[in-house]
């Protein structure tokens, strides 16, 4: 079993359509990572045909690096893309910040060559900003320490990861060929980047790494609502609230509409957002084996029928989940 390929936009690489998402292995905000286990996960990730892995320097203080860092080393052939952290620490990127306070170039530069520390390698696949706002553009001089870290060979291709709900907060990015991929929400909730962004990366060669597509949980099915979360896990704040109970109405209206049952949820909406053909990639947090036998499994080349696409577009449901809930 290999996992299908696809382009990663413009760069020349071509990865794996199912990617590993390693926020969850940081064992900082997600709960219960045991290393052992999140890195017989990556291994078997790796060994089923996947061979890109996106981290950051912000997963677990360094830690998913480390780990990523570890098994990539093993194996010819893995993408590993990271993430800098901004500097004044402010997730998402408040409007009306400066590129200066958030990236300035000696940052970019030192988080750079700390992340090559933490991952053992000599170069980082794709660099990304954590955080993004489109007046950034052509502003500091972040784009000549960007320029400097590939003259140096220390990256080879340059992202940015957009703010939560904000895909059209990128489109300027994109259209300038300041980037040459984008991570980006996308799922059967929320469908924005089709207004805009994913028609705007296909014009431009911008390769489309799609995070949250199974809304943090949501669309696992897995979550009902009685699900209780361990203390400090920070899906106590994302399902804060009525958010659960919520929440179940939209899961069954889509198993009626589409007729399907709880248990094919995860996999219509992976299908779902892999069914666009601007998306390069859909990363998927996978801390366990089972879980990465099952999601790999998806990465068949395979799609959702049109009329099934068009049915989901139904269930766009528009609400930002990572602030507070109003009980």
């Amino acid at each position: 079993m290999t996992i299908h390929r696809r382009a990663l936009g413009r760069t020349g690489i071509q990865v794996s359509e199912i990617g590993y998402g390693a926020w969850g292995i940081g064992a900082d905000m997600w709960k219960g990572a045991q290393d052992d286990e999140s890195l017989t996960a990556l291994r078997r990730y790796i060994e089923l045909g996947g061979n890109f892995i996106d981290t950051a320097m912000g997963y677990g203080d360094g830690h998913s690096e480390r780990l990523v860092g570890q098994v990539a080393r093993e194996h010819e052939g893995v993408y590993v893309a990271t993430k800098i952290s901004p500097k004044n620490m402010q997730w998402p990127a408040r409007s009306g910040t400066r590129a200066p306070e958030a990236f300035p170039g000696d940052w970019v530069v030192q988080c750079t060559e700390a992340s090559l520390e933490r991952l053992g390698t000599s170069s980082i696949d794709v660099q990304q900003f954590h955080v993004w706002d489109d007046n950034w553009l052509s502003v500091g001089d972040w784009q000549e320490a960007v320029a400097q870290l590939k003259r140096d060979g220390k990256i080879r291709h340059f992202g940015i990861s957009i703010n939560d709900h904000q895909p059209n907060n990128a489109v300027k990015a994109v259209e300038a060929g300041a980037v040459e991929t984008v991570q980006v929400i996308y799922n059967v909730f929320d469908q924005s980047p089709q207004d805009r962004l994913l028609d705007a990366c296909l014009a431009n060669g911008v390769g489309v790494i799609v995070r949250v597509a199974l809304d943090e949980g949501s669309l696992t099915g897995n979550i009902t609502a009685d699900t209780t979360f361990p203390d400090g896990d920070w899906r106590n704040n994302y399902f804060g609230g009525d958010r659960k109970a919520e929440l179940q109405p939209r899961l069954r209206a889509i198993e009626q509409a589409l007729g399907i049952s709880t248990a094919q949820l995860p996999e219509t909406a992976l299908r779902f957002v892999l069914a666009h053909e601007a998306v390069s990639t859909v990363i998927v947090g996978m801390r366990s084996v089972r879980n990465v036998e099952r999601n790999a499994a998806l990465g068949d080349g395979q799609s959702l029928s049109d009329e099934q696409v068009q049915q989901l577009y139904a269930h766009r449901w528009e609400r930002n989940w990572y602030e507070p809930a109003t009980d």
